[in-house]
């Protein structure tokens, strides 16, 4: 979980990663028809950059949600846990915190998009989009989507890593990791 939390967090920590965060589906179309405006030939690259970098700042404060999931676990869950799938672990995880995180993650992504500009220049985009006649008018939500994603990123990194810890004795690199994952090597 900390790898995580502290890869993404960094300074184009998604923006660099396989979590990259992209343009909403249904903003492609705005997107598709803006980018021809003089002044936003380069409105996606823009866009994704302030959302990723929305999502990096956010990506902060997901450690002591994920420790209070952690300190909650009970016996039980911790055996299912062990002896279930390869992806048991980030399961639970997900199950436990994702609803507290995407609650913590909001205001700071709506900040953050602020922070960097995003949402402003999304609005700006959206408005030159509705300017032109005869095409609905849009205004997909950034917050959401990106808020969404950057879950989905953390969640996808640790369950990669969470199947490495369970093959690769090397990945153990705590006493802890080592005696409880150590059960499955026998």
């Amino acid at each position: 979980v900390g790898e995580a939390v502290d890869k993404l967090s960094t300074e184009n920590g998604y923006f660099e990663s396989p979590y990259k965060i992209l343009i909403p589906e249904d903003a492609q179309k705005v997107i598709s028809v803006v980018k021809r405006v003089p002044g936003f030939e380069n409105v996606e690259r823009d866009l994704v950059q302030k959302m990723n970098q929305a999502a990096e700042i956010a990506a902060k404060e997901a450690t002591p949600i994920f420790v209070n999931a952690i300190r909650n676990i009970s016996f039980d869950d911790a055996k299912n846990i062990l002896f279930g799938n390869d992806d048991a672990a980030t399961v639970y995880l997900e199950g436990q915190a994702r609803k507290s995180l995407y609650d913590k993650f909001m205001p700071v992504i709506q900040s953050s998009l602020d922070e960097v500009n995003a949402r402003t220049y999304w609005k700006s985009v959206v408005n030159e989009y509705n300017k032109v006649p005869f095409i609905k008018k849009m205004n997909p939500e950034l917050d959401d989507h990106v808020n969404n994603k950057a879950l989905d990123g953390m969640f996808g990194l640790i369950e990669v890593k969470e199947q490495k810890i369970r093959k690769d004795v090397d990945e153990r690199t705590s006493p802890l990791l080592k005696d409880v994952f150590g059960q499955l090597d026998n």
